[in-house]
């Protein structure tokens, strides 16, 4: 299927760069949930540069979620907070604040934002230079699987 956003190459091909001898399974599934932390990273980033506005934090739900690990690793590469809601999906309650507030059942956002829950808040805790040394070999890796198919 290639890359999706924000780098958008349909040529582009799953790669596997920095093996050694010494890797297992358990380094394979953590490059997967690392994976997922980069990419929203570069999204973030991206965002950013396009609005001009900077993300102060970032809200996440669904399946990941879920995932202690996934939750910190994103806050320390995206070195900003990471607050995990108590609603798990959040894409139909937001289609039902919208509707709710389209049709006057509540008044304006501020009343919906006393519904919001925070079951964890996760703080970066990774040095900025770690952050950055790791994220630019993540863009490095990414350059090399840019291009494959024809």
């Amino acid at each position: 299927m290639g890359l999706g956003r924000p780098h958008w190459d349909a040529y582009a091909r799953g790669t596997i760069l920095g093996l050694t001898r010494g890797r297992n399974r358990n380094h394979f599934v953590r490059a997967a949930l690392e994976a997922m932390a980069y990419l929203s990273r570069a999204v973030l980033d991206c965002m950013s540069c396009d609005s001009g506005v900077s993300t102060e934090v970032l809200r996440v739900d669904g399946g990941a979620a879920r995932n202690n690990f996934v939750c910190q690793f994103q806050a320390d590469i995206a070195g900003i907070p990471v607050e995990r809601t108590a609603t798990e999906e959040s894409t139909a309650l937001g289609a039902a604040y919208l509707a709710g507030l389209a049709s006057g059942f509540w008044k304006d956002e501020s009343e919906l934002g006393r519904h919001l829950k925070i079951a964890r808040r996760f703080e970066p805790t990774m040095s900025a230079a770690r952050r950055e040394e790791l994220y630019a070999g993540w863009q490095r890796a990414v350059e090399r699987a840019k291009g494959w198919a024809t």
